[in-house]
């Protein structure tokens, strides 16, 4: 083995990495403006208990803990297996998530039972439609198969912020700066999810859950006035 495998393999390194990292974003949210717009009715239903889908581009995962209030009820993300993703969803879990990992290992029966069962819980499924590889901003019918076996709400959610930093990663990924103004938006998705789609009927879900995510991102970054798909 390499060395820089062992230090990327390394659990005392990873633990440090997400600590800095973590430490680093509550220090960015904390010192910059925020306009949260929205949420009311996604938080209603946290609140009194009942599990809701939370959708995003991938692109602006990191900032996930500032668009659900963990305050209100539980959520549990999906994250790849994957070194990169067992990485971000560690630095969800230090700010506030919980995490379901994926794996090519794991049947899709047995995922679909456990996101079920955390759903019958009470935690709600946060999802990176796009995620984890790609390709950005097409959504895959994650969502919706999602949608359809727990029966849960879906609501979309995006951040935008003036100042960022862009990662050399597929998706842009985007990190927010400290002394900055962003805004947190969210709307409901309210197409309806019958029991058994004709392949049409769930490429249109998948579809039309796509562009409600471009438009609530869109106009996150109209908002803060940053370029539209960079």
């Amino acid at each position: 083995m390499s060395l820089r495998k062992k230090i990327a393999d390394s659990p005392r390194v990873n633990r440090a990495v997400e600590t800095l990292l973590a430490s680093y974003v509550r220090f960015a949210y904390r010192t910059s403006r925020w306009e949260r717009s929205g949420f009311a009715e996604m938080d209603a239903c946290v609140a009194r208990g009942e599990p809701v889908i939370f959708v995003l581009w991938h692109q602006r995962l990191i900032m996930a803990p500032y668009l659900f209030d963990t305050s209100l009820g539980r959520i549990c993300a999906l994250t790849s297996a994957a070194r990169a993703g067992r990485l971000a969803g560690q630095i969800l879990v230090r700010l506030g998530f919980e995490t379901i990992p994926m794996s090519s290992h794991k049947r899709h029966v047995a995922l679909s039972r456990e996101v079920l069962r955390r759903t019958k819980e009470g935690c709600s499924i946060g999802i990176a439609a796009d995620g984890p590889r790609g390709p950005a901003r097409v959504s895959s019918g994650v969502p919706i198969t999602w949608a359809r076996m727990t029966g849960c709400r879906v609501f979309t959610v995006a951040f935008a912020e003036k100042h960022v930093l862009r990662l050399p990663t597929w998706d842009k990924q985007m990190l927010p700066l400290p002394f900055s103004r962003g805004v947190l938006m969210c709307q409901e998705w309210t197409a309806e999810v019958p029991k058994k789609p004709s392949d049409e009927d769930f490429e249109a879900l998948r579809q039309s859950i796509e562009t409600s995510l471009d438009e609530i991102t869109d106009t996150a970054d109209r908002a803060v006035g940053t370029p539209l798909r960079t």
